[in-house]
């Protein structure tokens, strides 16, 4: 029992640093998380308006109109480099396995980009002829806008050479310590969210050069910064599940210290009065 105990308290320090380490990191994450939205935010704005401008313009780029057919489908999973933290990674597979599995049933044709480790070991037990990308980013140490634009690149590689015809991207949205949203976006073709009825009377812009121009300056740059945005988030999310969940730990190993603690004075107390027994009953025997 002795063993056991200092075996859980070992554990219980290991949690507990766990716990610190990733409560600092995820204050510089979640400011980076929020600093990268607005613009993320801003960029579909803009390209919306600019889009609303163009439709119906058959010299539209393709990452906005698409290709015409929906038949193939580009699942762009990110996850985490490393576990310990919680259903994190689990909770975007999830949604990606259900989203592959519908389409699938719907006989549509799947294909899995995933960056990040622990998704793809998890996508390839179930979909491992569907993966054909997967960018690992153990190395590192601090996300840039220029990771997200090699992926990026890749990707459009990919929609350049009619590999697919819609990308999806799946990341997890961080809210606070204790909620991350599993998140679905379409990035290709670009969605444009029509403007609401109460909206009132919209601006008319005049754009200079043409908007089909703009747009194909514009999208690819969109596409990049959508990623950085979810690897901001997951990184954010990931940090924050992960405190939770070491913190968790921390609080199960100090149960477990004091049930075992338990344990050990019991028998111990149990054993000293068994010897006790035993003294006495020779005493009285002699």
């Amino acid at each position: 029992m002795r063993v056991r105990i200092a075996s859980t308290k070992a554990t219980q320090k290991i949690t507990k640093a766990m716990q610190m380490v990733a409560a600092s990191k995820l204050r510089r994450a979640q400011t980076a998380a929020e600093a990268a939205r607005p613009y993320a935010e801003k960029m579909d704005a803009v390209i919306s308006n600019i889009a609303a401008a163009a439709a119906g313009s058959p010299g539209a780029p393709a990452l906005l109109a698409g290709t015409g057919r929906d038949q193939v489908h580009l699942l762009l999973v990110c996850t985490g480099e490393r576990g310990l933290c919680g259903a994190f990674n689990s909770a975007i597979v999830r949604l990606a396995r259900e989203r592959a599995l519908s389409l699938m049933n719907q006989g549509k044709d799947v294909k899995i980009f995933c960056v990040g480790r622990k998704g793809y070991d998890q996508l390839r037990r179930t979909f491992d002829k569907q993966i054909i990308e997967h960018v690992d980013l153990r190395g590192v140490r601090q996300l840039g806008f220029v990771n997200a634009e090699d992926i990026a690149k890749k990707v459009l590689a990919l929609f350049e050479a009619g590999e697919f015809d819609v990308c999806t991207l799946f990341y997890s949205r961080f809210k606070s310590v204790i909620a991350q949203i599993p998140t679905a976006q379409q990035v290709i073709p670009l969605v444009v969210e029509e403007p609401a009825a109460n909206a009132g009377p919209s601006t008319a812009y005049e754009y200079e050069p043409e908007e089909d121009e703009i747009l194909t300056r514009l999208l690819p740059r969109n596409l990049a910064v959508q990623i950085f945005r979810a690897l901001l988030e997951n990184n954010a999310s990931f940090y924050g599940s992960q405190m939770s969940a070491m913190d968790n730990a921390t609080r199960n190993a100090g149960e477990m210290i004091r049930k075992q603690t338990l344990v050990y004075n019991r028998t111990r107390q149990a054993q000293i009065t068994k010897e006790l027994i035993e003294i006495i009953s020779g005493a009285e025997a002699v």
